[in-house]
């Protein structure tokens, strides 16, 4: 007979091992998620109305470290997927400044 356990959990460890430092760190992230959360409301559509809170933000607040594999891989996918088009958008800004000044029309 075969082991047939199956996980659909994991638990998050990391920047909160210490409880004596839960507290700083959500408040540091919190002061950062405020305001980047203000810098993109000032230039965000009224009409748009979809929250997002960061999990590690819940995570800190709360002493559950779980989360699912589901939940896990998508914000895995995303980071990445945003990380990539931020740097290919880099590239090829690079890309048209070096051709603008070291290989100009005339």
């Amino acid at each position: 007979m075969e082991n047939q356990t199956v996980l659909y959990t994991l638990v998050l460890s990391g920047l909160s091992d210490l409880p004596s430092l839960q507290l700083p760190l959500f408040l540091v992230f919190l002061l950062v998620y405020l305001m980047t959360l203000t810098g993109n409301l000032l230039i965000t559509d009224s009409h748009l109305q979809t929250p997002i809170h960061p999990r590690m933000l819940f995570d800190f607040h709360t002493q559950e470290r779980l989360i699912s594999i589901q939940a896990c891989i998508t914000q895995i996918y995303f980071f990445l997927f945003f990380a990539v088009s931020a740097i290919s958008l880099l590239a090829v800004m690079s890309y048209d400044r070096y051709v603008a000044i070291c290989r100009p029309l005339g």
